[in-house]
């Protein structure tokens, strides 16, 4: 019994990135999550850049309040003034972004009237929208002038009034600065735009990265598709080459059950060989005996003898051809095969002096055993040569990159359709004048068949019979 080997996909086929590929599956599942960390990292630092680009304009309107504080001074009367110790450009260009007010504090609140500003707020004030304290400082944002949205800091400090007669009289002001927070809204952008082209070209690299070491990383199971398609078209008979300690096991299992199959296919087909020459000789014996002994009794053996022979030799071939398929590595070429048939076939009718041409390119080359090419290619010229007048002609060539076709044409009698039907189809004879079994064309369709073939029966160009056959080929 054979063991067949099978593979799903056609050998040789390119490691492609097809949606149900292995490299597909890879390079997919890596994008995803590469993609998904550098986004997931990309707000993170985004966050982090944010919190510290805030932090540190916190840090500098702090900077700026504790200088403004330490710049005032005092009067008797509990006014405070700056008198230039506080001297900055960016609070004295108008509307800069840049700003400063020192508001009394009375009884009731602030005492608006009595602000002083910065030259930068021209003649308003920062409106407060919304604030926060933290310890003795107040934070938050507030409209500035020409629409501005600034961010400040405020602090409660008091002064003492000596021109009172109260002792430890005091005066609170609240000190307050300013800055607009395009400033920070600017170069938070400015970041993550840079932020984000980097991260897309470094996406991009790391796929590449992850693209081409799949590519690389895949070369291996190539090598082992190229292999098989070797042996496969008969090039090679097993797995030869140095492979990764990943991929090593399962080529020494290819190779060895490429050679078991071999093996078994060889013994199955030896026993079949052997059945069929045990089955010769009894018949022999029986026609030759039914021959000497001429009667009814002899001329019904006579008869059964030539039908068990036709199917001994029927099924031997079917057998052959069956175990071959099985086999990989198998490869014929076709043009030896039929100039061998040529020579043969002209000396066995060399008294009707029958011209045999053949055409075939000497590359053409069929994908299963060289025995199965000869019964096939055999039996179709020697049925030509025994109806042909004059001129048998064979020829081959190629009808696709996977089969080739091969023709015998003849210029004897030929056979209208319905003929046709019967003998290409059912194996009967139609003269038994003729030499032979008859059985030589059914067994030329069967063995076609079983290589995935086609077997067809056509009017010749010369008039006769023109008989053909599709069969697998090889490069």
């Amino acid at each position: 019994m054979a063991i067949a080997l099978k593979f799903p996909v056609r050998l040789g086929t390119k490691i492609g990135l097809k949606p149900n590929s292995l490299a597909a599956r890879l390079i997919a599942a890596a994008a995803v999550w590469t993609l998904l960390g550098l986004v997931v990292g990309g707000f993170l630092l985004s966050h982090v850049f944010s919190d510290s680009v805030q932090a540190n304009f916190d840090a500098r309107l702090k900077f700026d309040l504790d200088g403004m504080i330490a710049a005032a001074e005092p009067d008797a009367q509990g006014q405070v003034s700056l008198r230039g110790r506080f001297a900055d450009p960016r609070f004295e260009r108008a509307y800069s972004g840049w700003y400063w007010q020192i508001t009394p504090l009375g009884p009731k609140g602030p005492v608006v009237g009595d602000t002083q500003i910065s030259r930068s707020l021209f003649d308003q004030t920062i409106k407060i929208t919304d604030e926060e304290h933290s310890g003795n400082l107040t934070i938050g944002h507030g409209a500035g002038p020409d629409g501005q949205s600034v961010r400040f800091i405020s602090q409660r400090v008091e002064f003492p009034i000596s021109a009172t007669p109260t002792p430890n009289d005091v005066r609170a002001f609240n000190f307050l600065v300013a800055g607009n927070v395009t400033e920070v809204q600017t170069e938070i952008a400015r970041f993550n735009g840079t932020l984000i082209w980097s991260f897309a070209v470094l996406g991009l690299g790391l796929i590449l990265g992850v693209f081409l070491q799949v590519r690389v990383g895949l070369v291996p199971l190539k090598r082992v598709s190229e292999a098989l398609a070797r042996i496969r078209d008969g090039k090679a008979r097993r797995l030869d080459g140095k492979f990764p300690a990943e991929i090593e096991p399962l080529a020494s299992e290819l190779n060895s059950l490429i050679e078991h199959s071999a093996e078994v296919v060889g013994r199955a087909r030896t026993h079949v060989s052997n059945l069929a020459h045990f089955l010769k000789t009894p018949l022999t014996v029986l026609a030759s005996e039914a021959s000497a002994q001429p009667g009814p009794l002899a001329d019904a053996v006579s008869r059964q003898v030539v039908t068990m022979r036709r199917q001994v030799d029927h099924y031997l071939a079917r057998a052959r051809a069956a175990g071959a398929l099985d086999v990989l590595g198998n490869r014929t070429p076709v043009k030896p095969v039929l100039d061998d048939l040529a020579r043969v076939l002209k000396r066995i009718h060399a008294e009707r002096g029958l011209e045999i041409t053949v055409d075939c390119p000497a590359s053409l080359a069929f994908r299963g055993e060289r025995q199965d090419l000869e019964e096939m290619a055999g039996n179709l010229i020697d049925n030509a040569c025994k109806w042909a007048h004059a001129r048998v002609a064979v020829s081959a060539g190629r009808t696709s990159g996977t089969s080739f076709e091969l023709r015998v044409d003849d210029d004897g009698p030929g056979l209208d359709p319905e003929e046709r039907q019967l003998v290409g189809e059912r194996g009967e004879r139609l003269d038994e004048s003729v030499p032979g079994t008859g059985l030589g064309l059914a067994i030329v369709r069967d063995i076609a068949k079983l290589y995935g073939g086609s077997f067809a029966l056509d009017t010749a160009p010369q008039g006769g019979l023109e008989a053909k056959i599709v069969l697998p080929a090889t490069a």
